[in-house]
């Protein structure tokens, strides 16, 4: 039996950055990945994709891909979050492997190799494990929010670090690209059609300049996204709710229905009305969670395939 060829020269790497207002520190994030990638004497090829930056980025980074054979720079019509453009990023992506990286040189390219001996052992997926996070106190417990969410959600193995900065085997990228859903997910994506995912500890550095663009809003956003968007564990929740008040209304009902028999009321009528509505009331929140769950499978099945726009691709 052949052996399983491993060496880092036989394959080609993509490396996808989403870019957005960063003009004063991107150039340098992509000189440090291509004197990685050419130390290391590697194939390589790096897409920017500017994510309706409002300052000079787009202009930066355009010229980055005029100048080098191995940038290509997407501009998106606007502003579509992260995960929308590292999708941009896959798609336009041709390595036999892609890594995810940030613009703002938290992720050190020289931590680039890490990954991709890791990956070469085996691994599908492989996510960086953070030696110790440069963020803020509030990142740091919604990303512990997130990650619980993705153990429930996609399953994430315990003990498993996930990060946006990975690497990506193509079968998984293709997978990825392929898959219909309106609110693309890289990492949850990632975590469902891998196989045999992995993580490396790498470092994190402290921003180069600027400052985060995920504040708690952004943070709580993405917790529902993935929430309402790959789980209907809300919908289960919402439809046993109902079904849990829909049980007491009519035990309500019930028993002002039987004291009725023993008890004189004040007012003619009252324990009709009183029962029809503890009745007809669970009824409608019954209908209503059951009619949730129908919408949301449809919902599921029609979301558009496209979720982002490229007005403009810059290459060599």
């Amino acid at each position: 039996m052949l052996a399983r060829v491993t060496a880092r020269e036989d394959f080609t790497y993509s490396v996808v950055i989403p870019v957005y207002n960063s003009q004063d520190v991107v150039g340098q994030t992509v000189e440090r990945v291509a004197e990685v990638f050419e130390t290391a004497g590697l194939r390589y090829q790096v897409v920017l994709v500017n994510d309706g930056s409002r300052d000079r980025s787009w202009d930066v980074i355009a010229d980055l891909a005029r100048r080098s054979p191995h940038v290509v720079a997407l501009d998106l019509l606007r502003n579509y979050g992260q995960h929308h453009a590292n999708l941009a990023g896959l798609r336009e992506s041709t390595g036999d492997y892609v890594i995810t990286m940030d613009d703002d040189l938290q992720n050190p390219p020289d931590q680039l190799l890490l990954l991709i001996d890791k990956a070469l052992e085996g691994h599908d997926v492989v996510f960086g494990r953070f030696e110790r996070k440069q963020a803020r106190g509030y990142r740091r417990l919604g990303s512990k929010a997130i990650s619980l969410v993705n153990r429930r959600v996609f399953e994430q193995p315990r003990g498993l670090a996930v990060s946006n900065f990975r690497i990506l085997r193509r079968d998984v990228v293709e997978r990825i690209c392929d898959s219909r859903t309106a609110h693309p997910y890289i990492t949850g994506q990632a975590l469902m059609f891998s196989h045999s995912p992995a993580d490396v500890l790498v470092r994190h550095d402290p921003r180069a300049s600027g400052t985060s663009n995920y504040g708690l809003r952004r943070i709580a956003s993405l917790v529902l996204t993935i929430l309402f968007s790959y789980s209907v564990f809300p919908l289960r929740a919402a439809a046993a709710l109902g079904f849990t008040v829909a049980g007491l209304s009519f035990v309500l009902g019930l028993f002002y229905l039987v004291r009725s028999f023993f008890v004189d009321t004040a007012v003619p009528g009252w324990t009709t009305i009183a029962v029809l509505l503890a009745v007809l009331n669970g009824v409608v929140i019954m209908i209503l969670s059951m009619l949730g769950e129908y919408v949301v499978r449809t919902l599921n099945a029609v979301s558009a395939v496209t979720t982002y726009h490229v007005s403009e691709r810059v290459s060599r």
